[in-house]
C-alpha cells in the first residue's frame, strides 16, 4: 500500500508552503510589472508579512496548545495581547530602519529628511489608527490560527477515538474467540473420544476439522481481515463438529453459496448467531430445527439464521446471542457504518436473525 503524501500533516505543511509562496511571489510580480519597482515599499510589505506570520505561528504552535487547550484562557488572551503589542513596537522600529536604508541607498537624502520630520511631528490620531489597524488584523490572524488549531485538535481527537474504537473492536473479537473456544472444544473432544470406539474414521476426520478450526481461531482471525471462502470453511467445520452432539430430533439445514466473489471480510462475523442457534435452538424432548443460509454477491452479503426455541430458551430471552446482540451490533456499527441491516425477530417459537451487508 503506497503512503498518501497529500493527507494529514504532510498536507498541512504543503498548504502552508503554497500559501506563503503565493504571498511572497505575487507582490513582487505586481510591483515590477504594474508598479514602479520601489524596493522600499516591497520591504515594508514583507516586514509586515513577517510580523503577522510571527503572530500567527506563535499562537498556533505555542500559545494555543499550551494555554488555550489547557484551560488557561485568561492567561492566553493576556499573552496574545502582549505578543501583538511587542511585535507592533518591533515592527515600527524595523519600518523606520528599512525606509531610511532604502532611501539612503537611492541617494535620496531629501526623503530621509522628510521622513524624520514627519516621524517627529506625526499626528497622534494617525499613530492610533496604525495601531488599531495592526491590532485588528492581528486579532483576525489569531482567530484564524486558533480556529485551525482547534480543527487540528478535533481531528487528532477523532483519530484517537477511532484508534480506541479499533482497540475495543479487537478486544471484542478476542472475547468472541474466547467465547467460542472453551466449552465448544471441551464438548467436541468428549464427542470425539466417544467416536473413537464406534467410528474411528469419523473420529479422525473430526480431529482434523477441530485442528483446522483451532488454526483459524489462533492465526487467521488475528489479521483482522479474511477471505469469505475461509470464513465459510470455518463455519462448515464448526457446524460439522456441533452436529456430532445433535440427536435425530433436530433438523439441520445448511445452505452456503458454492460460487461467489471471494471478498475480504472481518473474521468471526457470523459465528455468534450460529453458536447461539445451537445453544438455544436445540430441544432434547421435542422436534427442533436450525436453518443457516448465506447468499453472496460482489456488492452484497446476506446471512440468515433461524432456529426453534429449544429447552434452554424462553420467549423473553433477551440474551439470546452468546456475547449479546447488542455487542454484535456494536461490532457491525464499527465495521460497516451505514452499510448493514440487522433484523432480529422472536415470536416465542422461532428466533430469526437476518443480516445484509453492503460491500463497498
Amino acid at each position: 500500500m503506497r503512503p498518501n503524501y497529500f493527507s494529514g500533516k504532510r498536507l498541512q505543511i504543503l498548504l502552508h508552503i503554497l500559501a506563503w509562496s503565493i504571498f511572497i511571489v505575487i507582490p513582487v510580480f505586481v510591483l515590477f510589472v504594474y508598479g514602479d519597482g520601489n524596493l522600499g515599499r516591497l520591504g515594508h510589505f514583507y516586514t509586515n508579512a513577517v510580523a503577522f506570520g510571527v503572530i500567527f505561528y506563535m499562537n498556533y504552535f505555542y500559545l494555543a496548545p499550551r494555554y488555550f487547550f489547557n484551560q488557561k484562557k485568561l492567561k492566553y488572551f493576556l499573552l496574545v495581547a502582549l505578543l501583538i503589542l511587542l511585535v507592533y513596537l518591533i515592527l515600527r522600529q524595523i519600518d523606520g530602519y528599512v525606509f531610511r536604508k532604502f532611501a539612503e541607498e537611492a541617494g535620496n537624502a531629501e526623503s530621509v529628511k522628510r521622513f524624520l520630520e514627519r516621524d517627529r511631528k506625526v499626528i497622534p490620531t494617525m499613530v492610533i489608527f496604525r495601531f488599531v489597524n495592526f491590532f485588528f488584523t492581528s486579532v483576525l490572524l489569531v482567530g484564524f490560527s486558533l480556529g485551525l488549531a482547534v480543527f487540528n485538535r478535533l481531528e487528532m481527537n477523532e483519530k484517537r477515538q477511532k484508534e480506541l474504537e479499533k482497540e475495543k473492536l479487537d478486544s471484542e473479537l478476542a472475547f468472541l474467540k474466547n467465547q467460542v473456544s472453551p466449552h465448544f472444544f471441551f464438548n467436541t473432544l468428549n464427542n470425539i473420544y466417544s467416536l473413537i470406539g464406534m467410528d474411528t474414521n469419523m473420529a479422525q476426520e473430526s480431529v482434523l476439522k477441530l485442528s483446522k478450526l483451532m488454526r483459524y481461531l489462533l492465526y487467521e482471525s488475528e489479521v483482522g481481515r479474511t477471505l469469505l471462502s475461509h470464513e465459510i470453511d470455518f463455519m462448515k467445520n464448526y457446524i460439522d463438529l456441533m452436529r456430532l452432539r445433535l440427536s435425530s430430533r433436530v433438523e439441520l439445514k445448511i445452505d452456503f453459496p458454492e460460487r461467489f466473489q471471494d471478498i475480504h471480510i472481518p473474521p468471526l462475523l457470523f459465528i455468534p448467531f450460529i453458536e447461539n442457534a445451537f445453544k438455544h435452538g436445540v430441544s432434547y424432548s421435542s422436534q427442533s430445527f436450525i436453518l443457516i443460509r448465506m447468499e453472496a454477491s460482489e456488492h452484497e452479503l446476506r446471512f440468515e439464521c433461524v432456529n426453534s426455541m429449544g429447552d434452554s430458551s424462553a420467549p423473553d430471552d433477551g440474551q439470546h446471542s452468546g456475547i449479546g446482540l447488542e455487542n454484535v451490533q456494536k461490532r457491525l456499527r464499527l465495521l460497516f457504518p451505514e452499510q448493514y441491516q440487522l433484523k432480529v425477530e422472536n415470536d416465542g417459537k422461532e428466533f430469526r436473525v437476518g443480516l445484509a451487508i453492503r460491500m463497498s
